[in-house]
């Protein structure tokens, strides 16, 4: 089996790094890493580059993310179910419209489902036992009433993240069985810095992220 993980930066996923370095895997396995970027821009260019050449059994990307749902504690992993682009549009007289509402995409057309990019989870070797939510990937990060508002009305999210959409396109055009890990840091809100746990998603995706790793190599 050949895994591909993807992180936007390597800190999201060093507790995962030092176990890989260590770890005693099959020898018909690899587990390749690779460190996207931050954004959707990054994140694409990155990983086309690498399926250009490569073609992975499974993709796994991991990171932490912000949450609209809070029913879900800080520290929650959650595997995304489905990926919305929340910016990608045009500014009609102070109302956001997107790519599907303005004509230019049209609903159900490949790799979408309806207007989102959907994980049906099939042809994965284990799936975690996790809550599914749904997600919208974002250009700059929700920080006020007025954008989280129109985020909620519109697309109905319970994460929100900068690099998943363009992770589940990428797969989903590829027809790669994939996987999106995401740890709630903190909550979708007037942006408070002081209100995040960082440490505490960190940890907490990483463990999931080995958990969920050990299962799909070792057929547990």
């Amino acid at each position: 089996m050949n895994l591909l993980v993807v992180a936007a930066t390597a800190l999201e996923i060093k507790p995962f790094s030092e176990y890989l370095s260590q770890a005693s895997l099959p020898q018909t396995c690899q587990v390749e890493v690779l460190i996207g970027g931050i954004g959707l821009t990054h994140t694409a260019w990155h990983l086309g580059k690498y399926l250009a050449t490569k073609r992975p059994d499974v993709a796994i990307q991991a990171g932490i993310a912000g949450s609209f749902n809070h029913s879900w504690p800080l520290g929650q992993v959650v595997m995304i179910g489905k990926e919305q682009f929340g910016d990608l549009g045009v500014d009609d007289a102070g109302t956001f419209k997107d790519l599907f509402e303005i004509g230019l995409w049209n609903s159900g057309q490949t790799p979408f489902a309806d207007t989102s990019l959907v994980n049906t989870f099939a042809g994965l070797p284990f799936t975690p036992d996790l809550p599914v939510g749904s997600s919208v990937s974002i250009n700059t990060v929700t920080g006020s009433l007025p954008s989280i508002e129109r985020l909620q009305q519109k697309y109905t999210p319970d994460i929100e993240s900068m690099e998943g959409a363009a992770f589940h396109f990428a797969c989903l055009q590829e027809n790669i069985p994939f996987l999106q890990l995401r740890c709630i840091s903190n909550y979708v809100e007037v942006r408070d810095k002081s209100k995040w746990n960082i440490p505490l998603a960190v940890k907490n995706l990483n463990q999931a992220l080995v958990e969920t790793v050990e299962s799909m190599v070792h057929g547990r």
